[in-house]
């Protein structure tokens, strides 16, 4: 029958098997581009606190702390000074003396000759090399001065950082200018591995329990020989002053020397084994499967419990014995998997009338698709009275009659919706001759529908609402309405379309009304303050178009400016906000020399060539100079320009007027598009800053759109800082200019000025 077809058409569109692919597919990219990474992290330092472990003692931290800096002259100190505190290390019976130092560069013969002869006469000194890959050439290279090497060992203390500076993986040993070295860790422990190898660090270990001894009681000779004897000693600095300050997870900001220490003794532990994210996440893609093949909800909740079980329990007992794997592309698996799995399960029980299986109106309303399709609306005036003599079985055959008339004409792709009381609803596929069609709809309710010999006589009428920006629910309303208007007026079928024609009509008026309320001064411009956040100063705003109408009141600025781009109108209103902002330009900086107002430009005036020269015209005749003018242009717009758009933008430039590239982050620009868009200026959309606090991903977009654009040279406003803390958070990120209402609310150029007048006020007392 026609309405099991229906059905399985409904069914096909959320195939399990499709599901299962897409999800899948989705982990992999996840899991391979190593998005997940800060949360891997994150889990790993949370185990870490369920297992703690103790160092071995074996290693002791001979440290540059506070009171060496302040007590043992000015650093970096003279190499004598390390001499002294080789020499009294040896003396002390220290098995192994590593310097997390790196010595090159200028000293005196002296000093060298001391130091020199300390890493002799002790035998048994190691030395660093630093090689930071990344970094321009000419500054990456760090390795001790020749004769340095023929006294020492030389260790690598190269690693790899990531977002935070913290080091999760360190090499067993690194190949530098050719010649491969241990690291420092791996020296430490006396282990071997191969070149470039990696382990994963263990920081379960006990920040406490690692043994230190101040370098300044090495010097002054004021320690006990037994913490040093037979013991691996390394000299590094622990003072944030001095810099080589890394993040240690779950201790906060460090030593880079404690990454060695760490290393070290995990490899003193027992190498640890590394098995990545591939075991955890097939054992995910094993249990999602199960569960998209059994639709038994019981299965489902237990395929989906059990890996999450393991990865909650499992990690933590292995990592203790130096066993390490990642769960997080696993977990994404689960919890995306999962949840599209239980949501669509939950969704379906109230998508399908019970009775005969086709979709109700509940899913007519979900279904995105006809959104922009006209909406057809049947409704069968008698059906109550016919259903009230039939049984469930009766209902059933009889409503499957209706539906097989219903569905000639009518493709397999076009779904078949019914509700209470003899509604049934679809949409017309794009070209239907909607009238002939409902005609012949119509002629086919002729014949009666008979069930178990008894004929019923069918009293239908049809309603269409073409499309409109409404709700799917409005729109059906509406359909029924004139299906209803229909019956009453005895005709076939009616179209309802009010919402339409209002829409045009006021569309129609308003752009005729918004060219006279530019001439009688409805529109005006408002002005939102901008902060320079170093020094907290009202540096620039930006010029926001608004209307007044004397009759509506205020007007939407996106319903006007959208309808005017729409009936390229749009020039006109351009002209008269960069000329009222260029007036308010020359007003503002009577008193505020370097202050610049900001303008919106839309998309469709890059394919104006006259724009530049009327812009020169207004800046020469209120006397403004260029850099005090910025256009701002969207990210998606800035994209989707030629090269004749990027032309303009340089003309532009080169005048002096400033370019921002406006909403970013919100289109799909790449690093090498940035770099032709001839832009002085970013706005980060204000969706990112106003969700950073809570929304990690947001927040490292907005740090890495400022250290972009400070690459690039680029200055950056924050778009929507709504609150102080937000407004501190930026300005620790060292983000250029905030704008929103933490800084100010949009006001009229004579508010503007008053607050200016006040800030000045202020900072002078």
């Amino acid at each position: 029958m026609r309405a099991n077809r229906t059905k399985k058409a409904l069914d096909a569109g959320g195939k399990p098997v499709k599901l299962f692919f897409w999800t899948v597919l989705a982990a992999l990219v996840f899991g391979l581009t190593g998005m997940g990474a800060p949360l891997e992290d994150g889990s790993r330092t949370i185990r870490n606190k369920l297992h703690p472990t103790e160092a071995s003692g074996d290693i002791v931290l001979i440290e540059i702390d506070r009171e060496t800096i302040e007590n043992a002259g000015t650093f970096p100190w003279p190499r004598s000074q390390y001499a002294d505190i080789i020499n009294k290390a040896s003396a002390a019976g220290a098995d192994q003396i590593f310097l997390d130092v790196v010595f090159s560069g200028p000293s005196t013969p002296a000093e060298d000759a001391a130091l020199a002869k300390a890493m002799s006469d002790a035998g048994n000194v190691t030395i660093a090399a630093l090689e930071e890959r990344g970094i321009k050439a000419g500054s990456t290279l760090q390795l001790p001065d020749s004769e340095f090497q023929e006294a020492a060992d030389i260790g690598s203390i190269n690693a790899y950082f990531n977002f935070q500076t913290a080091v999760w993986n360190l090499a067993f040993a690194d190949e530098i200018e050719g010649k491969t070295y241990p690291t420092f860790a791996a020296k430490m422990a006396k282990v071997d591995g191969p070149v470039g190898e990696t382990f994963p660090i263990d920081y379960s270990i006990k920040f406490s329990s690692i043994p230190t001894v101040s370098a300044l009681d090495v010097l002054n000779g004021d320690f006990d020989p037994e913490a040093l004897r037979g013991k691996t000693a390394i000299l590094g600095t622990n003072v944030i002053q001095l810099g080589d300050q890394v993040f240690v997870p779950g201790h906060g900001r460090v030593g880079g020397v404690y990454v060695q220490i760490f290393a070290a003794e995990t490899l003193k532990a027992g190498i640890p084994v590394e098995y990545g994210w591939l075991p955890a996440f097939l054992l995910a893609m094993i249990a999602f499967g199960l569960a998209c093949l059994r639709s038994d909800p019981r299965i489902q909740i237990a395929a989906f419990l059990t890996p999450l079980g393991i990865y909650l329990v499992l990690p933590t007992a292995t990592e203790a014995n130096s066993i390490f794997f990642d769960i997080i592309p696993g977990m994404f698996l689960l919890v995306v998997g999962f949840g599209q799995l239980f949501y669509r399960s939950f969704k379906s029980r109230g998508l399908v009338n019970p009775l005969t299986g086709l979709p109700n109106l509940t899913a007519l309303k979900a279904d995105k698709d006809g959104k922009d399709l006209p909406l057809i609306a049947a409704r069968i005036h008698n059906f109550a009275e016919i259903v009230s003599t039939l049984n469930a079985q009766g209902e059933k055959r009889f409503v499957e009659q209706v539906v097989a008339r219903l569905s000639l004409g009518r493709s397999d792709n076009v779904k078949l919706y019914q509700g209470d009381e003899g509604i049934f609803a679809w949409f017309a596929e794009p070209r239907t001759a909607i009238g002939s069609h409902l005609e012949a709809l119509h002629a086919l309710f002729r014949s009666p529908i008979v069930v178990d010999e008894q004929p019923y006589d069918i009293a239908v009428s049809f309603g269409v609402e073409v499309g409109s920006s409404r709700s799917l629910a409005s729109r059906l309303g509406s359909a029924l309405v004139a299906a209803d208007e229909a019956e009453d007026e005895g005709i076939k079928w009616k179209y309802h379309d009010p919402a339409r024609q209002q829409e045009a009509a006021w569309k129609l008026s308003l752009l005729s009304q918004l060219d006279k309320a530019i001439e009688n001064g409805e529109v005006w411009l408002a002005f939102q303050p901008q902060m320079r956040l170093k020094d907290r100063k009202i540096v620039s705003a930006e010029a926001l178009a608004r209307w007044t109408h004397p009759e509506k009141g205020p007007i939407s600025p996106i319903e006007f400016i959208a309808a005017a781009e729409q009936h390229d109108r749009i020039g006109a209103l351009t002209d008269f906000v960069i000329d009222r902002a260029v007036e308010a330009i020359a007003q503002l900086r009577q008193s505020e020399p370097d202050f610049s107002v900001a303008v919106n430009l839309s998309a469709r005036m890059l394919s104006d060539r006259t724009l530049a020269d009327r812009v020169v015209e207004r800046l020469t005749h209120y006397g403004v100079p260029a850099k005090a003018l910025v256009l701002e242009l969207t990210e998606t717009a800035a994209m989707e320009g030629d090269g004749a758009d990027l032309d303009l933008l340089a003309r532009l430039r080169d005048l002096g007027v400033q370019i921002s590239i406006d909403d970013y982050g919100t289109g799909l620009s790449t690093l090498e598009y940035l770099k032709k868009v001839p832009a002085s200026e970013i706005k980060v959309d204000q969706s990112f800053v106003k969700s950073m606090r809570e929304n990690r991903s947001d927040l490292i977009m907005v740090q890495s759109t400022i250290a972009l654009a400070h690459s690039l040279d680029r200055k950056v406003v924050a778009e929507g800082v709504e609150d102080s803390q937000v407004l501190e958070q930026l300005t620790m990120m060292k983000c250029d200019i905030a704008q929103g209402y933490a800084v100010g609310r949009p006001v009229g150029i004579a508010e503007l000025r008053r607050r200016l007048q006040r800030d000045r006020a202020r900072n002078v007392a």
